[in-house]
């Protein structure tokens, strides 16, 4: 608003210094906005200039055109601003057309402001200011956009060149730490791995069927689930022991068992030295035998590896020959262990009840004493009747003082008879609780032949169970509880079994790749812990 009104004065005193009538007040207000700001008043074309000669056909020519009065004065502007003196706006037009200048082409205010080349009436010249062409040179702004737009350049390149290395890193490290050692395990097992055969057979422990009770009123120690029990414990027994040491160096001493693994027919990584040594031969052992125990069917599963399907089958009909007498050898400690058991406990439980009866007729014998039942009811039978006889007594001592003259010769030995069977009845109690060290009481008396009777039961009942498992045992010793059963017999294989060159390797590039992840993951990590 302050830039129209500045240029509304200009225009004013432009016109005064020219003679010319000022402007009303009002049109300084109310003057029609053309986009090009407030309306300036133009002053007329300066006298002191020619005027071109125009034509009347050429001005005809852009009245007939139609244009605004918004477009008439920008045109009369762009007159003033080149210097081209016209008496009427359609001239205006026409002159600057002749000079090929665009008088619609949009301007500023600013650009309208030119300096005339007149004088004042005093003779001073009329200083105006000049419109200076700026410096051609880029703005901070652009400066700084120019700047950001290179500085996002620069990063988008650098982080595509850390892409990139990052990339080559991680193959060059697959490579190495990934495919080159799965490329080796594979090269082994298919070019330099020794075709082995496998011998498969299955075999189970069973127990055989208890026998019926030979008279009612003793049962069988074992039952279904304890037979069960049994047997899987007898298989995982024999699976042990078809593991360890000892079968291995059975099996070596009776069909040289190292001496097959020993050659150059073997590859370098399954071949045993000419002087292995025991661990070294129990390796391969558990590398080539492989036995498993199925808890759900009771089942044990054996597979034998060699280099030639006969020996391999060899080897397991040895191995089920040493689980045979195992399970023998295992059945026929457990009988003995059974029947050696009973016959302790029934002898121990016989010694026993012999010694509460003795300890019982000791008691018997040192007080004298048949039953403490019959002294106690002796004992409490005197008690009742000397209690009755003092009542009586009383009784008769009450009538005697009831008189008014009382026979005093007559009551003084019923008093001295009372007092004498109080202390009867004292003496007797005295007998039922008290005791001394010659003398001990009938209560003390009756708790230990109590015991000692308790003692004799507890002796009968144990003596007649020791006697019922000892009779078990018997019946569970005089056959075989167990036998080894086979289901499947070892045959020899026509195609190798091993190695599976495939699935091995395959398996090789996951453990491979999965050692680097997990690497990988705890370098990440540690990197973040130690850079945070």
């Amino acid at each position: 608003m302050t830039t129209k009104l500045t240029a509304k004065r200009f225009n004013m005193r432009k016109a005064g210094a020219a003679g010319a009538e000022a402007p009303p007040l009002d049109d300084l207000f109310n003057e029609p906005d053309d986009g090009m700001g407030p309306g300036l008043d133009l002053p007329p074309p300066p006298t002191g200039k020619r005027r071109e000669g125009v034509r009347p056909e050429e001005i005809a020519a852009v009245e007939a055109e139609n244009l605004t009065a918004r477009q008439l004065r920008m045109a009369r502007r762009m007159a003033l601003k080149q210097g081209i003196a016209a008496s009427s706006d359609p001239e205006a037009v026409v002159l600057l057309r002749r000079k090929g200048i665009d008088p619609f082409q949009r301007t500023t205010v600013m650009d309208l402001v030119v300096p005339r080349e007149s004088e004042g009436e005093n003779g001073e010249n009329v200083q105006l200011p000049q419109r200076i062409k700026p410096i051609s040179v880029p703005s901070t702004e652009q400066r700084a956009e120019e700047s950001h737009l290179s500085d996002l350049i620069r990063i988008q390149r650098d982080i595509a060149r850390r892409r990139r290395r990052k990339l080559i890193m991680l193959a060059l490290r697959l490579a190495v730490f990934v495919l080159l050692p799965t490329f080796v395990v594979g090269w082994y097992y298919f070019r330099v791995a020794t075709p082995m055969y496998e011998a498969h057979s299955e075999f189970v422990i069973q127990q055989a069927m208890a026998p019926q009770a030979a008279s009612g009123g003793g049962g069988l120690l074992t039952t279904s689930s304890a037979g069960l029990m049994g047997v899987a414990q007898d298989s995982i027994a024999v699976q042990g022991y078809l593991q360890s040491r000892e079968a291995m160096l059975r099996l070596n001493n009776d069909l040289n068992f190292a001496g097959k693994f020993v050659g150059d027919h073997i590859d370098a990584l399954q071949r045993l030295p000419d002087d292995a040594t025991t661990e070294a031969i129990y390796g391969v052992y558990k590398d080539n035998v492989q036995i498993a125990y199925d808890p759900t069917e009771g089942i044990v599963k054996m597979d034998v590896t060699a280099d030639d399907p006969h020996v391999a089958v060899a080897f397991s009909n040895a191995l089920i020959g040493y689980a045979e007498e195992q399970v023998d050898q295992l059945t026929q400690r457990m009988r003995a262990d059974q029947m050696a058991g009973a016959q302790a406990g029934y002898e121990k439980a016989e010694a026993n009840m012999l010694a509460a009866n003795q300890k019982l007729v000791d008691l018997q014998e040192r007080f004298s004493v048949l039953s403490s039942d019959m002294e106690v009811s002796l004992v409490t039978s005197q008690i009742g009747t000397l209690q009755s006889q003092i009542l009586e007594d009383r009784l008769s001592l009450a009538q005697i003082e009831s008189n008014p003259t009382p026979n005093e010769a007559r009551a003084e030995p019923l008093r001295e008879r009372i007092d004498r069977m109080q202390q009867q009845i004292a003496d007797l109690r005295g007998q039922l609780t008290s005791s001394t060290a010659n003398d001990p009481s009938i209560a003390r008396l009756q708790s230990e032949l109590l015991v000692a009777q308790s003692d004799i039961e507890m002796r009968q009942t144990l003596l007649a169970q020791s006697l019922e498992a000892m009779e078990a045992a018997r019946v569970e010793a005089t056959r075989q509880t167990r036998y080894l059963s086979r289901s499947v017999n070892p045959t020899p294989p026509d195609e190798a079994t091993y190695p599976r060159a495939f699935e091995n390797t395959l398996v090789a590039l996951l453990i491979f790749l999965g050692i680097y992840l997990m690497i990988s993951m705890t370098a990440a990590i540690l990197r973040e812990q130690v850079s945070s």
